[in-house]
């Protein structure tokens, strides 16, 4: 009687009942985790939408622009002053272009070449030449930009009427005024003792004040301000940055331009009002062309020299404070 072999040990189903259970534990807590990924993201979506809806910004975008954008001003203020100066031709350079654009899209006969030499010219004599020189590169600017329209017009021949041709002309005198001219003025005030840091003062307060307007408008505005010229700035825009804005500027005082803090309420209401100023008087020429935002270069922010609006009078504003409050600066 021969010995039947005993059947050898199978490995057991119930590892394999355990294993095939846990990855659909996994795999189902996967598919939950990406269903909600999917419904936070299409609910922050339509978030974004309403509010682009609302305000006309794309607001992540802003954000994101403005964190790289503040980098590098950063950067070029407190490591190398001399970069500041070479971002300041550039945006310099990008402002002036928008604005002739809009200028020709409206029908006026601006003659690029000699902006951008305008440009040149003053940034480089706001930082490097004498007070005297940069007066002398904008008399020297103006002359070739009028000069230049007038000669283009002879060459053209096309009978266009002289009120028209005095138009171009003084329009294209007012584009080195506003863009190159107010932006020499912040390089001037770079070259200054301890410059950097009043640069980087008077741009903090100024978005400070745009940001806090922003929030402050879409949460509580009612009231519109100007109407005509841009009908989504509200009076509760403006308190919120009103309240922004000297606070901001008492603590920078206090804590950067090492002047007293009081001083500070009054560097935060002069660049409050300025930046305000120049914020309604771009509106006031992109209203006369037409035009919502200058271009669309920045999503979120429109184009550069919208960005710019608030920051160009303010730079002139700047420079006198920095003249009148530094004596009062303490050791």
């Amino acid at each position: 009687m021969t010995d039947v072999p005993e059947p050898e040990d199978t490995p057991s189903s119930e590892p394999r009942a355990e294993q095939g259970s846990f990855q659909e534990r996994v795999s189902a807590a996967r598919g939950e985790f990406e269903h909600q990924v999917a419904y936070a993201r299409e609910k922050f979506e339509q978030r974004n939408q309403r509010l682009k809806q609302r305000t006309g910004r794309d607001l992540i975008a802003a954000v994101v622009i403005g964190v790289v954008a503040g980098a590098v001003l950063l950067v070029s203020l407190l490591v190398v002053k001399t970069l500041f100066v070479l971002v300041a031709l550039l945006v310099s350079v990008l402002g002036v272009h928008e604005l002739w654009r809009a200028l020709r899209t409206g029908g006026r006969r601006v003659d690029l070449a000699p902006q951008l030499i305008a440009v040149v010219l003053l940034l480089s004599a706001g930082y490097f030449a004498d007070s005297w020189l940069h007066a002398v590169s904008l008399f020297v600017s103006l002359t070739i930009i009028v000069v230049w329209r007038l000669m283009a017009q002879m060459m053209a021949e096309d009978g266009r009427a002289h009120r028209e041709v005095l138009a171009d002309v003084v329009v294209g005198a007012f584009v080195p005024l506003y863009v190159p001219l107010l932006a020499s003025l912040a390089l001037v005030l770079l070259r200054a003792e301890n410059g950097e840091w009043w640069v980087l003062a008077f741009l903090i307060v100024a978005v400070v004040a745009d940001t806090a307007a922003y929030a402050s408008g879409l949460a509580f505005g009612k009231h519109p301000m100007a109407p005509r010229i841009s009908p989504k700035k509200t009076w509760e825009g403006f308190a919120g940055a009103a309240l922004a804005a000297v606070i901001a500027g008492a603590l920078l005082a206090q804590f950067m331009l090492a002047i007293p803090w009081w001083t500070g309420l009054i560097f935060g209401v002069v660049i409050l009002c300025t930046a305000t100023a120049g914020d309604l008087g771009e509106s006031m020429i992109k209203r006369d062309l037409g035009i919502k935002d200058m271009s669309s270069m920045l999503p979120g922010h429109g184009g550069v020299l919208d960005r710019l609006d608030s920051m160009l009078p303010s730079a002139v504003a700047a420079l006198a404070l920095h003249l009148l409050l530094t004596p009062l600066a303490v050791s």
